[in-house]
């Protein structure tokens, strides 16, 4: 086996607990502009695409101002996860003490993966990011074009850290 020369980092449930805020951020935003109950089963049954994907799927005829309510209240309620999981912040300085290169690949969209970088303080961590899209799950692309990034590393010599099985399928396409 090679020596571990990169470890991609997924976000939401690897990083930091932020799923129950994305979910509270998503009824607070969805529910006005619907007029409607959101579940909480009905929110998670949309992850996959970025957060812009689940505004397009449940409330497609608001799905700007869906968009702007959704990224106004994650980051208003980003005190429910102020911090990221104990060890985290630890671990990253660890892998650049190694000389081991930090990359993140999440299904998150960009503005929110931002918001959470930077009120956790680990954005400087990460030499790449890859987020979500709109029209659906992206994982095994955005992998693919962090190992074009460091085109210099073979696939045995990257780890995917995620948390979801749908991360090992991602890793492994």
């Amino acid at each position: 086996m090679k020596k571990i020369k990169c470890v991609i980092f997924d976000l939401d449930g690897t990083i930091g607990d932020t799923v129950p805020l994305c979910i509270k951020a998503f009824k607070e935003a969805i529910e006005p502009l619907i007029n409607r109950s959101v579940s909480n089963e009905e929110i998670i049954a949309t992850f996959g695409p970025s957060e812009e994907g689940t505004i397009m799927a449940l409330a497609p005829e608001f799905y700007e101002k869906g968009v702007e309510d959704y990224l106004e209240y994650y980051g208003h309620y980003h005190e429910m996860c102020p911090v990221p999981f104990d060890g985290i912040i630890d671990i990253l300085k660890l892998l650049k003490e190694k000389g081991i290169r930090i990359a993140m690949v999440t299904g998150k969209g960009k503005y929110s993966t931002d918001i959470t970088l930077k009120k956790f303080f680990i954005d400087k961590y990460f030499e790449i990011i890859e987020t979500g899209i709109v029209t659906g799950p992206s994982k095994p692309e955005g992998i693919e074009r962090v190992l074009k990034y460091f085109n210099d590393f073979q696939k045995d010599e990257f780890i995917y850290v995620g948390d979801a099985p749908s991360d090992i399928v991602a890793s492994r396409k």
